[in-house]
């Protein structure tokens, strides 16, 4: 379309003659030959008019080429929208409409042109003709595969329905295949590929009758609407195409015409103004005499400027476009010659200008394209097209990799309600429409999305609504940013926040926070109540505002040396009325916050409530001072019982050794009194010198017994004396040494022996032979010797006959095992978990201490590094279990 002529701009006209009046004038003077200059100037001048006017006309078929093309255009333009998008909205009629008028125009001015010309115009005409017959048979094949598309439905559900129902997954599978190739065939608007698809589809094996009837229909169906789509395009491209061709190479001829025949007349018209130049030349020498003032005059006022003109044409013409054109100010013929040739430069000067215009619009068009393209996939940020209804139309790189897909086609195809798909809550989704239809943008607009794997993301929206001609939302465009860590972010800050207000709020201690002039911007509740009021109601007010309610006053100079030291004060004590008059004494620290440029921007007070303390201190050393005092004296009574404890068992030691040893000892009395008796008598008989043989044999045999039986029984006293210093010696003896266990059990067992026959009682020992150790033997003997007086005296009430029992043996390689028990009474459960503790006894009234098993628990985990297991029920006896490593641990305490 060429570009609309701007008229040159108006410049005053000059005054001059016309050439009829200089004509006129030169007949007064010229009698002679005023006929025949002015026949031959009247001659020239309708020359140029005419050439003139041929040029204007020249000059509107250039501009009805344009129009053509301009038309031509346009009704390809809406030929191409209906054939390739029907849905666009364009209607035959419309089409009809646009050939219509190209074919008004083409009859209006084919009067006006020249025979050549109107052949051209016949020829536009003809060739329109043919397109718009192409365009009836394209309408009449639309319409045609309107019907079949509107029948594929019914036909597409029969075919999903038989798919879903095949038991066949493999062949539902290549079905499923064969008809996604067939949609993406008819939406590339590729008829080959579809058809080629729904052969397929009918060539696959299909044993049921039912699946096999609807693929066929759908594919027939698909085959169909193939062949109208190729039928279309064959029209489109043989008629539609050639034909638009054929009508701009017409409308390009035309100008090519009326170019050559502008530069024929151009020549002509120069010719002509040469003639007319020596025809007044030659009328003026011939009339030199009589008017050559009025020639010379005519020659400067015509032939002159018209020269100019016709050089500045030819310039024109050479393609000098930079030329101007003079006389143009004149207000005569010349004149308006000139202001022709001056519109005919601008027209050429415009039309050149429009054509650089458009080449470098092209040009950068191209270019915005390209940088569009490299933004829309280089942005970091996710980028969509959208439309109204939720279809996702078109999605950057980084979208597709933000919502979990791999290429932005497969997050498109995936997506076809981004309402119910993409939102989390699909009333935003609402809200944001409702934000397009109101500012016809969004900016910043959050909500949450699902990603493809189920995570939820946080996003920020900024987008703007394309409208239509006739106003309405058609698309949104706009771009996502991930805001889920800055979500998360801000949840924590938010948490962090609250949980911090809380802490501060439920710690008992006064926490405060003041600004530079010491008003409040922070107070928690435990100091609000001190003063008597809410946490907010402190905020901008000093501890004067705050203390003067109730008739108090505190110094604020501890918060002015912060300032001034610009440093924390350390612990200090102060006290202060509280709301309630009590006098309150604290504990304080406070520390000033700086900001960034190292300036004290808060003051920070901590202040712990140290009244009770102080109270509580004095009663505390009181307490302290009486506790010590009894703890000595507990002591002291512990250790003067435990000794106690252990002389009572080395008396009852000693009764049973002294019952012992008295047996032997009283034989070998007695028979020594025997003996003594018998040597006496002896002895007399001698004396007398009254000894017999048998008097001799029998002492000398009585003699021989009695020394057998001292021997004996006094080798039984020494033995047991030497067992009893053994234990004695043992438990006496702290050092660690190693030891047999079964000879060492059986030596404390001898000195127990003796309290049994008085009780009733037997005592069973079973020891494994061999078992050394490297312990400690007085502790062992003292253990098993408080157990079995702990036994007698308590499980056996009442002289009852019972049996205690020992048992040692190895158990693993680095320890022994002592089991004690006894078939008595047994123990309740209060007494059993009670048994080892200090000064538990259930015989206090018959003199118990208490402490007998508790030295047994403290020997055996303390001096020998075991451990001791009890188990007794009422009247099922006790058993004690003693685990002792068989190297005893070093340096242990003794009891």
């Amino acid at each position: 379309m060429s570009a609309e002529l701007t008229p040159p701009p108006e410049k005053r006209r000059t005054f001059s003659l016309s050439i009829g009046q200089l004509t006129f004038g030169s007949f007064l003077l010229m009698l002679a030959v005023i006929i025949v200059t002015s026949t031959a100037s009247v001659i020239a001048i309708r020359h140029i008019d005419t050439t003139f006017a041929e040029l204007q006309r020249l000059q509107s078929v250039g501009d009805l080429a344009e129009d053509i093309d301009r038309r031509m255009n346009e009704l390809r333009v809406a030929a191409r929208d209906f054939v390739t998008d029907p849905g666009a909205g364009i209607q035959f009629q419309q089409v009809g409409e646009a050939a219509s008028t190209l074919s008004d125009i083409l009859k209006k001015t084919r009067i006006e042109l020249a025979p050549e010309q109107q052949d051209m115009i016949d020829g536009v005409t003809e060739r329109l003709a043919t397109y718009r017959n192409g365009l009836e048979r394209i309408s009449t094949l639309i319409d045609r595969r309107a019907q079949l598309l509107a029948g594929l439905p019914p036909l597409r559900e029969r075919f999903d329905a038989a798919i879903a129902g095949t038991a066949d997954r493999e062949l539902a599978s290549r079905l499923s295949e064969a008809q996604s190739r067939i949609a993406v065939g008819l939406l590339a608007r590729n008829p080959s590929a579809a058809e080629q698809a729904a052969q397929g589809m009918r060539a696959l094996d299909i044993g049921d009758a039912k699946l096999k009837s609807a693929v066929n229909d759908y594919a027939e169906a698909i085959m169909a609407v193939a062949v109208r789509e190729r039928q279309i395009a064959d029209i489109d491209r043989e008629v539609l195409g050639t034909e638009g061709r054929l009508i701009g190479r017409v409308t390009e001829l035309l100008r090519e015409v009326s170019a050559r025949r502008g530069h024929v007349l151009s020549r002509d018209f120069a010719r002509t103004l040469t003639e007319a130049r020596w025809q007044s030349i030659v009328l003026g020498t011939i009339g030199v005499l009589i008017g050559i003032a009025a020639a010379l005059f005519v020659v400067r006022r015509t032939v002159r400027p018209l020269a100019q003109i016709a050089r500045s044409i030819r310039a024109l013409a050479a393609g000098r476009k930079d030329t101007s054109i003079p006389s143009a100010e004149l207000d005569n013929e010349i004149g308006d010659i000139a202001r022709a040739a001056e519109v005919f430069r601008r027209a050429l000067e415009e039309a050149d200008t429009a054509r650089e215009a458009a080449v470098h619009a092209l040009t950068e068009q191209r270019l915005a394209e390209e940088s569009y393209r490299k933004l829309f996939e280089g942005s970091v940020d996710g980028i969509y097209v959208t439309t109204p209804a939720g279809d996702l139309l078109n999605a950057n790189p980084a979208l597709a990799r933000m919502m979990g897909y791999d290429s932005p086609q497969q997050l498109i195809d995936s997506i076809n309600d981004i309402a119910h798909t993409i939102y989390v809550h699909p009333e935003a989704r609402a809200e944001y429409q409702r934000l397009m239809a109101r500012d016809g943008m969004v900016r910043e607009f959050e909500y949450q999305v699902r990603q493809r794997n189920g995570n939820i993301l946080w996003l920020s929206d900024s987008a703007t609504g394309v409208r239509d001609e006739q106003g309405n939302i058609v698309r949104y465009e706009g771009t996502l940013r991930d805001i889920t860590d800055q979500k998360r972010a801000e949840d924590a800050i938010a948490e962090g926040r609250r949980l911090l207000q809380q802490v501060i709020d439920t710690v008992p201690a006064v926490i405060n926070v003041k600004d530079r002039e010491l008003r409040y911007v922070l107070m928690n509740r435990y100091m609000a109540g001190i003063f008597g009021i809410e946490p907010g109601d402190a905020l901008g007010r000093t501890t004067a505002d705050l203390m003067s309610r109730y008739g108090a006053a505190k110094s604020d100079e501890s918060d002015k040396r912060v300032l001034k030291l610009r440093k924390g004060l350390g612990f200090y004590e102060e006290e202060y009325k509280d709301a309630a008059g009590n006098m309150r004494q604290w504990l304080v620290n406070k520390l000033p916050l700086l900001d960034t440029e190292g300036e004290i921007e808060r003051i920070v007070t901590v202040a712990l409530d140290i009244g009770e303390r102080k109270r509580g201190e004095q009663e505390m050393r009181k307490a302290k001072e009486a506790a010590e005092t009894a703890l000595r004296n507990l002591r002291e009574t512990q250790a003067s019982l435990i000794e106690a404890e252990k002389l009572a068992a080395l008396g009852r030691l000693v009764a049973g050794v002294a019952h012992e040893v008295n047996n032997p000892v009283g034989i070998s009395l007695t028979v020594a009194s025997a003996l003594e008796r018998k040597t006496a008598m002896f002895t007399a008989d001698v004396e007398r010198g009254e000894l017999r043989r048998s008097t001799l044999n029998e002492f000398l045999n009585t003699s021989r017994d009695a020394s057998s039986q001292l021997v004996s029984n006094l080798n039984r006293a020494a033995e047991l004396i030497q067992s009893f210093k053994q234990v004695a010696a043992d438990r006496n003896y702290s050092d660690q040494r190693t030891f047999d266990l079964g000879d060492l059990t059986e030596q404390v067992v001898m000195s127990l022996r003796p309290g049994l026959r008085k009780h009733n009682l037997t005592l069973n020992v079973e020891c494994q032979p061999d078992l050394t150790m490297n312990s400690y033997p007085g502790p062992y003997g003292q253990v098993l010797t408080n157990l079995f007086l702990n036994s007698v005296a308590h499980a056996f009430p009442d002289g009852r006959p019972g049996t205690i029992e020992i048992q040692v043996r190895e158990s693993g390689k680095d320890n022994v095992e002592i089991i004690f028990s006894d078939n008595g009474c047994g123990m309740s459960l209060d007494v059993r978990r009670r048994a080892f503790d200090p000064f538990f006894t259930t015989r206090r009234d018959q003199g118990g201490t208490g402490l007998g098993l508790h030295i047994v628990y403290s020997i055996v985990t303390n001096r020998l590094g075991g451990r001791l297991d009890l188990d007794s029920e009422p009247g099922g006896g006790t058993r004690i279990q003693i685990i002792l490593p068989r190297v005893a641990p070093l340096e242990q305490a003794a009891e």
